[in-house]
């Protein structure tokens, strides 16, 4: 397993510059331990690091219709 982390970009994201976010998911031995969230147009800049719980918690707090 790599410690670098596979980021990916938010479906939301657009090509133009503009609300670029990314994540990648820390994986513990078969399930994830954690979520990590940055600036897509600041690679090397600040990430927010959440646990898994407190990643579910926020998603369902932001679905529509939560």
């Amino acid at each position: 397993m790599s410690d670098v982390p596979q980021w990916f970009k938010s479906s939301h994201s657009d090509d133009e510059g503009a609300n670029c976010v990314e994540a990648a998911v820390d994986r513990g031995e078969s399930t994830p331990i954690g979520i990590r969230i940055r600036d897509s147009k600041v690679s090397s800049g600040p990430e927010i690091v959440l646990s898994a719980p407190a990643w579910s918690a926020f998603i369902g707090a932001v679905q529509p219709g939560a």
